[in-house]
């Protein structure tokens, strides 16, 4: 067994955070009716892209560094696409989809996408690892199976959106293993989706978008923070786990969306999530603890 450092475990707990942060902004953005789905995901993909590039600016004065780290030379056009894709759909998705449910079917579809990558590149999972994974899929197929006091209808159409924008994320994940340079990656993705930003403002802006102030703010730290900053942290701390780990790990942010939900959308917490939170946080910590060795 061998643990983490105490960097990766804080990088992985932030990026997590920001996973979750984004659900619940965009949960309070669209269900109260703040900012259309294409308003936010322009607003937020646009704000991730400055602030991203002024952290890059800022470090090219700041630093100085013996290879080229500029943003153009960083990154990829596959990697923003990815990015691109997971946004919309997402956005679109969560329209659809209440915040919890939306949660743990995006981070489903990454979990299975990157397990999946895992098993065609030759890995295999140890026993524990396998115990692991099936007690934290457990845990979210029993906080997603409807009970007695479930009222919320999951939408279909829903649900398969936020499943081709998960599958997006897992993929920009996979991409983002072999990052060297995590900032200036994720600062060249995102501001290689400005183009198709534009596009989507071309084909959306005379459909009556729906602004707001709350709204633009809420779209704008989603991009800024949660986004931009959170995916910068994720790319750079991706190298040091396993695809296995982080699809596992990823389980965790329905969790902390849900209590999101508790702490600003006034929801309430019930012992179906206290249990599917024991289940998620006991596979993950096998994952972990009895990680088999990466390949060469």
């Amino acid at each position: 067994m061998k643990g983490f450092s105490t960097r990766t475990t804080i990088f992985v707990l932030l990026a997590l955070l920001a996973f979750a942060g984004n659900s619940v902004l965009c949960r309070l953005a669209l269900v109260d009716n703040a900012i259309d789905e294409f308003s936010f995901t322009i607003l937020r993909l646009l704000s991730g892209a400055m602030v991203l590039y002024a952290l890059m600016s800022y470090r090219r004065f700041k630093v100085t560094e013996t290879r080229d780290s500029a943003v153009v030379q960083s990154g990829s056009w596959w990697g923003s696409i990815l990015l691109f894709v997971y946004a919309i759909f997402f956005s679109v998705a969560y329209v659809r989809v209440d915040t919890g449910v939306g949660a743990l079917i995006l981070f489903g579809a990454v979990q299975i996408t990157m397990i999946f990558s895992a098993f065609l590149k030759g890995k295999r999972l140890s026993f524990m690892e396998w115990s692991g994974v099936l007690l934290a899929v457990c845990g979210v197929g029993y906080l997603l199976w409807p009970g007695e006091g479930s009222t919320a209808a999951v939408s279909w159409w829903g649900a398969l959106l936020m499943i081709i924008s998960g599958v997006a994320w897992g993929l920009y994940s996979l991409h983002g293993a072999s990052s060297r340079d995590a900032l200036a990656d994720t600062a060249a993705n995102f501001l290689r989706t400005v183009p198709m930003v534009a596009g989507l403002f071309l084909l959306f802006v005379f459909q009556s978008p729906i602004l707001s102030i709350k709204g633009i703010l809420l779209a704008l730290a989603s991009g800024a923070f949660t986004s931009g900053v959170g995916y910068a942290v994720w790319y750079a701390v991706l190298p040091s786990l396993t695809s296995v780990q982080a699809a596992v790990m990823q389980l965790l942010v329905p969790i902390l969306a849900a209590a999101g939900g508790v702490l600003f959308a006034h929801e309430h917490i019930t012992m179906d999530l206290l249990v599917s939170s024991m289940m998620v946080l006991g596979g993950i910590f096998l994952v972990v603890m009895f990680r088999s060795q990466p390949s060469a």
